[in-house]
């Protein structure tokens, strides 16, 4: 699945491609990354001058990078002077680093890491190419631990091999609905073919851009908590206020919202709280542990 960035002809290939470590622009970047990588592994350091971390990852870099002793390469990039490229990665933070092999991205993560952590990224990049389980299950928890942009990479990476792999590619669409690119969600979803469509992962992406969809980009929080504050039987305002919540990713304190009304007033609006706790569970995934302990609360609560 290439990235829209990466198209057309190749920049023409400066003086230094040889170095182990360089710096890029929007403009050589395929020459330096795209097709570089095709040779050998490469780095891609997304960073700042005014970005304290970035200042202390990139000498853990270089040093990694100089020891892998020509293995791997590493390209730095200045976001404030180039920042389309990392624009089109979904980079949110910096500093963030992909991983490229064969003119594609592979790997990733973000924020600054001690040099152990680097070089086993490395060493893991040397190894065989993200797929499989162990691969879907790197990706699904860079994504739950908020890594938008390496789980993105390792999703992308396993549909170059498997392009129908349903869970690849409704992990790469939450990836897209966590960076509020909802018709692009929607767009990666329709990839999944009708037969496959029926598997939990899939269920889980398209209620997830429902909710996303439902919460809208500019929910009034601090008002909605305000009216439940003043009025704690305002169903509605709690309501809204859960859907809100649950998109900030502010997921317990949804789930808790939605159980106050079902205690107080559980037929309230046709059932709409219990019915919304279901579309949360379905959203958040079957082995997500707060479905599970959501669910059996909701037991609790209707059975009691």
């Amino acid at each position: 699945m290439a990235i829209s960035l990466f198209g057309g002809a190749a920049a023409k290939k400066n003086e230094n491609a040889g170095d182990l470590i360089k710096d890029t622009t929007t403009q050589t970047f395929v020459a330096d990354v795209i097709d570089a990588s095709r040779k050998v592994p490469v780095l891609v350091d997304f960073w700042a001058p005014w970005c304290g971390p970035c200042k202390q990852l990139t000498p853990i870099l270089e040093k990694a990078v100089k020891a892998a002793r020509g293995t791997v390469r590493l390209v730095k990039m200045n976001t404030d002077e180039y920042p389309d490229v990392a624009a089109q990665l979904g980079v949110q933070s910096i500093p963030a680093v992909f991983a490229f092999k064969n003119g594609q991205p592979v790997d990733g993560f973000m924020g600054a890491l001690p040099e152990s952590q680097v070089r086993a990224f490395i060493q893991r990049v040397l190894g065989a190419a993200p797929g499989g389980e162990a691969g879907l299950e790197d990706a699904q928890a860079a994504l739950a631990a908020g890594d938008i942009g390496g789980a993105a990479a390792q999703f992308a990476a396993i549909l170059q091999a498997d392009p129908e792999n349903a869970e690849a590619v409704s992990g790469l669409a939450k990836c897209y609905i966590q960076t509020g690119d909802l018709d692009r969600a929607e767009q990666t979803l329709a990839l999944v073919p009708p037969a496959k469509q029926t598997a939990d992962s899939y269920r889980s992406a398209k209620a997830a851009l429902d909710l996303a969809r439902k919460a809208g980009t500019k929910s009034d929080v601090k008002a909605l908590e305000q009216a439940v504050s003043s009025n704690p039987r305002d169903w509605d305002a709690r309501f809204k206020l859960a859907i809100a919540l649950n998109a900030k990713g502010q997921r317990r304190e949804a789930m808790d919202h939605l159980f106050e009304i079902v205690r107080k007033d559980r037929t309230w609006n046709d059932d709409a709280a219990r019915k919304q706790l279901i579309e949360f569970f379905d959203a958040w995934g079957p082995k997500d542990p707060l479905t599970l302990e959501g669910r059996q609360r909701l037991s609790s609560l209707l059975f009691a």
